[in-house]
């Protein structure tokens, strides 16, 4: 995965902030792993925004980023009422698939990171779609 000095150059890139709740921890106040992924698939979805694929136009067309691999490092724990850092950005982009990768901070010390591989695909049919050309910053 890219560090996150590398990401900083990237023309997609998108930050989110998050505080631990409850319901993000186990009984003894660490977060759940899947907690961590739900953190990512906001970040995520803000960053598909800025490669045009906002939730309003999703509906319309009914075209949809769909996660088809995950790969998902856990290095540190976060805990009850921890503030959090989740950035995302885009690191492949190719004909039917891209790749986002992600990291998840409290303050300057790295606790998550995760690569994500997504399709296109129309629904209901669950057709894979080509992807578009993407416009360069």
């Amino acid at each position: 995965m890219s560090s996150s000095r590398d990401c900083k150059k990237r023309p997609y890139l998108h930050e989110i902030e998050e505080e631990v709740m409850f319901y993000d921890t186990d009984c003894g106040g660490v977060v759940h792993n899947l907690a961590y992924l739900r953190m990512v698939e906001k970040c995520r979805t803000r960053l598909a925004a800025q490669l045009g694929f906002d939730l309003k136009t999703m509906g319309q067309d009914g075209i949809f980023p769909v996660v088809v691999r995950i790969e998902v490092d856990y290095c540190k724990p976060a805990q009850l009422a921890d503030i959090l850092l989740i950035r995302g950005w885009l690191s492949e982009w190719k004909r039917a698939r891209f790749w986002c990768e992600f990291e998840i901070f409290r303050n300057d010390e790295l606790l998550v990171t995760t690569r994500q591989s997504l399709a296109l695909v129309k629904m209901p049919e669950g057709k894979v779609q080509r992807l578009p050309v993407l416009e360069k910053d």
